[in-house]
């Protein structure tokens, strides 16, 4: 029976025109599926379906999701990340932190990258946010030598506004975009070069998990807030009160830049 496929040009690309028709004819795909987004059911032939190719080093990975929760796209994962993946969507689901950290793609140094997921508060609406701040500051690329920290320059050139109050939500920043995946953050994706396929800015080492009122505000705004902080201005809070604590002294303080990005990219 054929089904409500969306196969994206870049997924044909790779799967090739055969499989590609085999899918939408019903041979291959699943009719019942589990969103690799929200993780809720899904049912091709009854509603729009997008198919998702996750690329890895060595393999790829064919999945599913609501039309409304991810675009039909290929995602570059890197091969640990895909077989992570595997193993959550075969329901062995690997526990979590309530944070991660990933080797910072923008700095010369050995800088991590700390991020923090949690829900923030915004014009009585919640918000689901991802807190970023560098375990030691950041240099411009090509610098040498001690120098000063360049990690909110940097963001701002690339589109993120500066904020002195969390009063309204960010505007959007469109060409980043958060990967949310088999129901887990993987990656804050930035646009490649020369208009090519999205690349990571930020990777978790493993899939992180965030929580279900997270993952549903997510799916309900298709978007993430990203707020980003120098080195010491926010600190590891335990709790999301303590954690909006944090960001409202650093914005007070000039020291927090933030945009909204899409969820999975666009």
């Amino acid at each position: 029976m054929p089904r409500m496929l969306d196969v994206s040009d870049d997924v044909r690309a790779e799967i090739g025109d055969e499989e590609a028709d085999r899918l939408l004819a019903g041979e291959t795909a699943p009719g019942s599926y589990d969103c690799t987004s929200c993780r809720t059911p899904g049912d091709s032939e009854q509603e729009r379906t997008s198919t998702v190719l996750f690329i890895g080093d060595e393999t790829a990975v064919l999945a599913f999701a609501h039309a409304g929760c991810l675009p039909s796209q290929v995602v570059q994962v890197t091969e640990e990340q895909l077989q992570g993946a595997v193993k959550s969507i075969a329901g062995d689901t690997v526990g979590m932190e309530p944070d991660a950290t990933a080797p910072d793609t923008t700095a010369p140094e050995q800088a991590v990258l700390g991020v923090t997921s949690g829900l923030v508060l915004i014009g009585g609406e919640l918000h689901p946010a991802l807190v970023v701040e560098p375990t030691a500051p950041i240099a411009r690329p090509g610098t040498t030598g001690a120098g000063g920290d360049d990690f909110l320059p940097l963001l701002i050139e690339q589109g993120f506004m500066p904020l002195t109050e969390l009063s309204a939500v960010p505007p959007v920043l469109h060409g980043w975009s958060v990967l949310l995946a088999v129901g887990q953050l993987h990656a804050v994706l930035q646009p490649g070069q020369n208009g090519g396929r999205p690349v990571a800015w930020w990777q978790a080492h493993e899939p992180l998990q965030v929580t279900d009122g997270w993952r549903t505000a997510a799916n309900k705004h298709q978007r993430v807030l990203m707020f980003a902080a120098p080195v010491g201005s926010i600190g590891r809070q335990p709790r999301e009160d303590l954690l909006r604590d944090a960001l409202d002294k650093a914005a007070a303080n000039g020291q927090l830049v933030a945009a909204a990005l899409p969820l999975a990219g666009t």
